[in-house]
């Protein structure tokens, strides 16, 4: 059994899983706001569960940003700005005394998938967060690719082609109700326009619209360079969209390709899917 750590910028989620996959107990608490605070929250935890079932686990963290190879210090953790240049996998580890695993959340959450969730009968998979940012993992014969720089995978950082900004400017939620507040002089979140666009409000419809061609020219980046088997969504601007089918026949036009035969698919486990993700990591398991 290993435990798993989901480090948000709002709550930390942990998990016991056992090599089959059953959760022994799964429970969240709000994050903590500073550094030291995070530290010590996520101690706590890991010594709770060890004296619960009176044993001495492995931890995987799954967490925003990536850990430098270079420096071990963990940078673009855009959401949770107080981990940003800190040593946080060296921290953590002194402090629990034994091994830690640390991973990408988006990373996390396609391993998750990969191995006993939607995308288990593909090879390889990309999995894609939309949510307040926006995020991408792969995992290829259900191992995570890092990358030589650990940056495997991240896709919302990449420049939007022809625009100002990043494919995070236009596709997570934050920037969606920033578009849509620039446009009509109102300000809604990214949960109200959807609920909007689905009673075919006229201004909501042309945000959508937009929002449909860019997510269409963002993943053709992806296909184009990794031709994945499947493409994985979740985060929770994904699990407002109904119009995947329309976005892949955006895509088989601007491909031009007859038909698409990746798959897109939602999460088995939804929200759940990093902290299960973030409890396999450095399991030497055949799945």
């Amino acid at each position: 059994m290993q435990i798993g750590i989901d480090l948000g910028a709002t709550k930390i989620e942990h998990v016991l899983l056992d090599d089959k996959g059953t959760e022994i107990i799964r429970e969240r608490e709000k994050s903590p706001t500073d550094y030291i605070s995070t530290i010590d929250c996520i101690s706590k935890i890991v010594n709770k569960v060890d004296e619960k079932f009176n044993s001495k686990f492995e931890v995987g963290i799954c967490h925003p940003g990536s850990i430098s190879n270079e420096t071990g210090l963990l940078n673009n953790a855009t959401n949770s700005p107080w981990l940003n240049n800190k040593p946080f996998q060296n921290d953590i580890t002194k402090n629990l005394s034994r091994n830690v695993f640390c991973e990408n959340d988006a990373n996390c959450f396609a391993l998750s998938e990969s191995i006993d969730g939607s995308a288990k009968h593909y090879n390889i998979v990309f999995g894609v967060i939309l949510g307040s940012g926006c995020g991408g993992g792969l995992v290829v014969n259900k191992k995570i690719v890092k990358g030589a720089n650990n940056l495997s995978g991240e896709w919302g950082h990449s420049y939007f082609p022809f625009e100002d900004g990043t494919i995070e400017d236009f596709l997570s939620g934050t920037s969606l109700s920033r578009i849509f507040e620039k446009k009509n002089n109102k300000k809604l979140k990214a949960f109200e326009i959807f609920e909007l666009y689905r009673k075919k409000d006229t201004q909501a419809e042309k945000i959508i619209e937009q929002y449909k061609e860019s997510l269409a020219i963002s993943l053709c980046y992806v296909i184009n360079v990794l031709d994945p088997d499947a493409i994985v969504f979740g985060g929770g601007v994904s699990n407002e969209i109904t119009f995947f089918d329309e976005v892949k026949k955006k895509i088989e036009k601007l491909l031009k390709v007859n038909k698409l035969n990746t798959a897109f698919i939602k999460p088995m486990y939804g929200d759940a899917s990093g902290v299960r993700g973030a409890a396999r990591l450095g399991r030497k398991i055949n799945y």
